[in-house]
C-alpha cells in the first residue's frame, strides 16, 4: 500500500530504508505514525491508533479504506511503535501453508517473550474457513491481527472475526493531503514539470489514491520534460486513474443507493451525476434500466403512471441502439423520474395487501361475486345477488367484495400529488356513494 507522510524535516537513514533507485512511493514511506498523511482521525493523539500506541498495547484491528491511503504503512509502523515483531502475509499470494508458517513463527517468538503483529493484506480475499483459522491464534494472543481491506468488512469478513477486531476506517485522501504528498516528492526530486493549474489537475486525477499520485509524479520526473505542462498537455501525457468501482461489491451498492435516493428526493442533477458515475465506471446499462423501472413503480407509481412506460421505452431504446447512443435514453428516463411527482402509495399498498393475504389464509370471497359455470354452483348460491356495475346508477353498484369473515380494508391511500390527486377524488366519490347506498 502507499507509504504516506507529511513531516518535512530530514530523517536519518534507517537500515530498512529503500535504495536510491527504488520507486518514489517506496522512498517516501513514513518513518513514524505521525508522518502518516490524511488519517489524523486515527493516528492523532485522540485517535484510536494514537491512544493504543500511547498505552503501549494494541488490539486486533481491521483497517478499511480505499487503495493508496496508507493501510500497510500504518501496520508496519504500529509494530515499530510498540516494539512488536512484524510479520506480513497477503491473501492474494498466501495459502494455508503460509499461514501455518506465520503462526508457528509467532508461537516461537511468543515463547521467547516477543509479541507478533501479523499484518494480512487484502484479508477479505481469504474464504470463510480460512478466516476462522485466525480465531484461536488471536484469542490466545499468539498474534495481534491487523487486516487491511478495501471492501466493507460487514459483507466480506466473518462475524466471529469481526467480534474480535476493531474496524478502523481510513479516509480517501483529500486534495490537501495529496498536495502534502507532492510537496514531499518535490523536496526529494525537485519541482514537478507542471504549471500550478496542472498540479491541481494532477491531484484531482489521483481520485484520492496516494500511490497512484506518486507513480504519476515519478513518470513526470522520468520524462525529462523541458517546459512545464499545462492541464491540457498533462492530460495528453498521463492517463487519469479509473474510478474505484467493483460491480459486485460495496461501491456498486453505494452508488445505486445514491442514485435511487437522489431520484426519490427529486434532485435531477445529483441523480444524473450518480447515473454517470456508474456508466463511466463500466456498469451494465441494462442493470441501471432495471433499477429505473423499480424506481418508477416504488417511488412514483400512480402519481405519474407514465413513469413506468418511460422507463420501459428507455430500456427498449437502449437495446435497439446499444452503447453509447442508447445511454441517452437512460438519461432521459432518469431525469423523467427525478422530476416526476412522487408517491410510494402503490409500494405501501402492496406491502399491506401481501401482509393481509398471508394473515387471512384461504377465506372465500362472498358468494355474490363467485362465478357459477355449473348448475350445482348456481343451486348453492354462487353468483346470487350480483350487481352488474355498468347497469347501476353512476356505473357503480357499491356491492361488498370482501370475504364475509373479513372487514373491508384500506391498503391503497393515494397522495395529493400528481395524477393521484385525481385518483383520490374518484375514491372519495365512490366512498360517498357507498355511504349513501348503505344509508
Amino acid at each position: 500500500m502507499t507509504d504516506l507522510f507529511e513531516d518535512n524535516q530530514e530523517q536519518p537513514r534507517r537500515s530498512d530504508q529503500p535504495d536510491a533507485d527504488a520507486p518514489l512511493a517506496d522512498r517516501l514511506r513514513p518513518a513514524s505514525l505521525d508522518e502518516i498523511i490524511g488519517q489524523d482521525h486515527l493516528t492523532g493523539p485522540e485517535g484510536a491508533i494514537g491512544r493504543m500506541v500511547n498505552a503501549g498495547k494494541l488490539s486486533s484491528m481491521i483497517l478499511w479504506g480505499p487503495p493508496g491511503t496508507g493501510k500497510t504503512s500504518i501496520a508496519r509502523l504500529l509494530a515499530d511503535s510498540v516494539g512488536m515483531r512484524y510479520e506480513a502475509v497477503s491473501a492474494v499470494f498466501s495459502g494455508v501453508a503460509d499461514l501455518r508458517k506465520a503462526f508457528a513463527a509467532a508461537e516461537k517468538a511468543r515463547e521467547a517473550g516477543q509479541r507478533t503483529l501479523l499484518f494480512v493484506d487484502e484479508i477479505h480475499r481469504f474464504n470463510r474457513a480460512q478466516q476462522d483459522g485466525f480465531l484461536p491464534f488471536v484469542e490466545r494472543g499468539t498474534v495481534t491481527l491487523v487486516g487491511a481491506t478495501t471492501e466493507n468488512p460487514s459483507f466480506e469478513l466473518n462475524a466471529a472475526l469481526l467480534s474480535r477486531a476493531q474496524v478502523l476506517i481510513l479516509h480517501r485522501l483529500d486534495a490537501r493531503a495529496l498536495g502534502q504528498l507532492l510537496d514531499r516528492a518535490e523536496e526529494l526530486e525537485g519541482p514537478l514539470p507542471v504549471t500550478a493549474a496542472a498540479r491541481d489537475a494532477l491531484i484531482a486525477s489521483a481520485d484520492g489514491d496516494g500511490r497512484f499520485l506518486l507513480n504519476q509524479a515519478e513518470t513526470l520526473y522520468a520524462a525529462n520534460i523541458a517546459e512545464p505542462l499545462d492541464p491540457a498537455a498533462l492530460g495528453e501525457f498521463l492517463q487519469r486513474r479509473m474510478a474505484v468501482y467493483d460491480k459486485d461489491r460495496e461501491g456498486h451498492y453505494n452508488l445505486i443507493s445514491a442514485l435511487h435516493k437522489s431520484v426519490r428526493g427529486s434532485d435531477p442533477q445529483a441523480a444524473l451525476y450518480y447515473l454517470a458515475r456508474m456508466l463511466v465506471a463500466g456498469e451494465e446499462p441494462l442493470f441501471l434500466a432495471r433499477r429505473l423501472v423499480r424506481m418508477a413503480v416504488e417511488d412514483i407509481g400512480m402519481a405519474d403512471p407514465n413513469a413506468l412506460p418511460q422507463c420501459l421505452a428507455a430500456k427498449d431504446a437502449y437495446q435497439f441502439l446499444g452503447s453509447p447512443e442508447g445511454e441517452l435514453a437512460l438519461v432521459q428516463a432518469c431525469l423523467y423520474l427525478a422530476t416526476a411527482p412522487k408517491s410510494n402509495a402503490v409500494y405501501k399498498a402492496q406491502k399491506a395487501a401481501w401482509k393481509s393475504a398471508k394473515e387471512t389464509g384461504s377465506l372465500m370471497p362472498p358468494q355474490n361475486i363467485l362465478n357459477a359455470p355449473t348448475k350445482l354452483m348456481k343451486d348453492i348460491g354462487y353468483g346470487t345477488g350480483y350487481s352488474y356495475d355498468h347497469e347501476a346508477e353512476h356505473g357503480f353498484s357499491g356491492d361488498n367484495y370482501w370475504p364475509d369473515e373479513m372487514q373491508p380494508q384500506t391498503y391503497y391511500e393515494p397522495v395529493e400529488r400528481g395524477f393521484e390527486r385525481k385518483v383520490n377524488e374518484r375514491i372519495a366519490y365512490w366512498n360517498r356513494l357507498r355511504e349513501e347506498r348503505g344509508a
